[in-house]
């Protein structure tokens, strides 16, 4: 039953300590214990019982919300996404400039993947409106 315990102190290790914690977590593990020993009476295994137990209970979302855990505020990437975008794409379209002038100056076909580079900076502005 040590499986039990080192499962129920990972689940609970982004709770802080108090005696609520204490609590719910001593309830949570006789759960599983009395899961574990009912699933046992029934033939299974000692493993397969723990296991089965573990996948049964899921995670404790709900629980942490009730502990008063906070999830951690996703950072909205998309302007700082959208300036990557628009000084790789120039980089990039630098890149065909000089090649095409370096290397074939009568024809100029730089314009051509400028169109596909120009992509790129487009959707990181449509996303980043879209997170507005």
């Amino acid at each position: 039953m040590k499986k039990l315990k080192n499962h129920v102190d990972e689940l609970f290790k982004d709770v802080p300590e108090s005696e609520q914690k204490k609590a719910v977590k001593q309830e949570v593990l006789e759960n599983l214990e009395e899961k574990v020993l009912d699933l046992m009476e029934q033939g299974k295994e000692e493993e397969d019982a723990i296991n089965k137990a573990i996948v049964d209970f899921g995670d404790i979302e709900d629980l942490k919300k009730e502990l008063g855990v906070k999830q951690p505020a996703k950072k909205n990437m998309s302007k700082l996404n959208l300036g990557f975008s628009i000084w790789g794409s120039i980089l990039i379209i630098a890149l065909f400039v000089f090649i095409n002038f370096a290397y074939s100056p009568q024809t100029i076909w730089f314009v051509y993947p400028t169109f596909a580079v120009l992509w790129w900076p487009l959707t990181m502005y449509f996303n980043w409106q879209r997170s507005k």
